[in-house]
């Protein structure tokens, strides 16, 4: 099947950036709020300490549990890379943008090429596979 470069821009090209873009704002949100649900139950363990007495001693539970809560969540944040995959996507994202607007405008590389399109489609396909080989090294180093 031979795509025209319309399609391609549409159903590749618009396709991943949209995707590495939802794919970023996501892992964004995750480690945005699981640092901040750490930042939070960490700052209310010593305000909690300094309310126990022999009547409140049940506060120990509470420090107790946001303890526990503060390890789950900077161990999930660590685990899962969010951060990590947050730039990733977002500098994959950009670089496909990037690429786009080159090749729209006839711009940079763009300039000096006989067969345009086909370089297009080779740099954007190198920069998806740039970026699926890192998920896939990324994956085995962590098993």
């Amino acid at each position: 099947l031979k795509m025209t470069e319309e399609e391609y821009i549409e159903k590749r090209v618009n396709d991943q950036i949209q995707w590495y873009s939802k794919k970023s704002a996501i892992n964004k949100n995750y480690h945005l709020s699981t640092r901040g649900l750490v930042i939070v139950f960490a700052a209310l363990i010593p305000f909690a300490a300094g309310f126990i007495t022999e009547k409140t001693i049940q506060l120990n539970y509470v420090i107790a549990v946001l303890g526990v809560l503060t390890a789950i969540f900077t161990g999930l944040s660590e685990l899962l890379k969010f951060q990590e995959k947050w730039i990733e996507y977002r500098i994959t994202s950009e670089k496909l943008k990037h690429e786009k607007i080159l090749f729209k405008t006839n711009s940079g590389p763009y300039n000096r090429t006989l067969n345009q399109f086909k370089f297009f489609v080779s740099r954007i396909e190198n920069l998806i596979n740039k970026e699926n080989s890192a998920w896939s090294q990324h994956v085995k180093k962590e098993n």
